[in-house]
Protein backbone atom coordinates (compact mmCIF):
# COMPACT_ATOMS: atom_id res chain seq x y z
CA UNK A 1 0.00 0.00 0.00
CA UNK A 2 1.37 3.46 -0.84
CA UNK A 3 2.45 5.90 1.83
CA UNK A 4 0.23 8.80 2.77
CA UNK A 5 1.97 11.93 1.54
CA UNK A 6 1.12 15.64 1.90
CA UNK A 7 -1.52 16.77 -0.61
CA UNK A 8 -2.91 20.20 -1.53
CA UNK A 9 -5.90 21.31 0.53
CA UNK A 10 -8.20 21.53 -2.50
CA UNK A 11 -7.54 17.88 -3.30
CA UNK A 12 -8.18 16.75 0.29
CA UNK A 13 -11.43 18.73 0.38
CA UNK A 14 -12.58 16.95 -2.81
CA UNK A 15 -11.80 13.56 -1.23
CA UNK A 16 -14.00 14.31 1.78
CA UNK A 17 -16.77 15.77 -0.40
CA UNK A 18 -16.79 12.58 -2.48
CA UNK A 19 -17.02 10.60 0.78
CA UNK A 20 -20.28 12.39 1.62
CA UNK A 21 -19.07 15.27 3.79
CA UNK A 22 -20.44 18.79 3.36
CA UNK A 23 -18.70 22.06 4.20
CA UNK A 24 -20.63 23.64 7.06
CA UNK A 25 -18.51 26.76 7.52
CA UNK A 26 -15.17 28.39 6.88
CA UNK A 27 -13.34 29.89 9.85
CA UNK A 28 -10.32 31.87 8.70
CA UNK A 29 -8.33 29.44 6.57
CA UNK A 30 -9.96 26.29 7.97
CA UNK A 31 -12.82 24.42 6.30
CA UNK A 32 -15.15 22.53 8.65
CA UNK A 33 -16.86 19.44 7.19
CA UNK A 34 -19.60 17.34 8.75
CA UNK A 35 -21.51 14.20 7.82
CA UNK A 36 -24.52 12.56 9.46
CA UNK A 37 -23.35 9.68 11.62
CA UNK A 38 -19.88 11.14 12.24
CA UNK A 39 -19.70 12.64 15.72
CA UNK A 40 -16.87 15.13 15.28
CA UNK A 41 -16.33 17.61 12.45
CA UNK A 42 -13.37 17.23 10.10
CA UNK A 43 -11.25 20.39 9.88
CA UNK A 44 -9.08 20.92 6.81
CA UNK A 45 -6.69 23.90 6.75
CA UNK A 46 -6.48 25.79 3.46
CA UNK A 47 -2.73 25.34 3.07
CA UNK A 48 -0.57 24.68 0.03
CA UNK A 49 0.15 21.18 1.38
CA UNK A 50 -1.70 19.51 4.25
CA UNK A 51 0.73 17.54 6.46
CA UNK A 52 0.43 13.77 6.85
CA UNK A 53 -0.51 13.92 10.55
CA UNK A 54 -3.56 16.09 9.77
CA UNK A 55 -4.64 13.74 6.97
CA UNK A 56 -4.31 10.71 9.27
CA UNK A 57 -6.22 12.43 12.10
CA UNK A 58 -9.02 13.41 9.72
CA UNK A 59 -9.24 9.87 8.30
CA UNK A 60 -9.45 8.45 11.82
CA UNK A 61 -12.13 10.99 12.81
CA UNK A 62 -14.19 10.35 9.68
CA UNK A 63 -13.90 6.57 9.73
CA UNK A 64 -12.44 6.44 6.22
CA UNK A 65 -10.01 3.56 5.69
CA UNK A 66 -6.65 3.94 3.95
CA UNK A 67 -7.91 1.89 1.00
CA UNK A 68 -10.99 4.08 0.58
CA UNK A 69 -8.84 7.22 0.88
CA UNK A 70 -6.53 6.11 -1.93
CA UNK A 71 -9.50 5.07 -4.10
CA UNK A 72 -11.09 8.51 -3.67
CA UNK A 73 -7.77 10.28 -4.18
CA UNK A 74 -7.34 8.57 -7.56
CA UNK A 75 -10.72 9.90 -8.69
CA UNK A 76 -9.91 13.55 -7.91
Amino acid sequence: MPKIVPVPAWKLRKVFEMAGFTCMRVEGDHYVYTKPGVQRPVVIPDWHEVPVFIIKNNLRTSGISREEYFDLLEKV
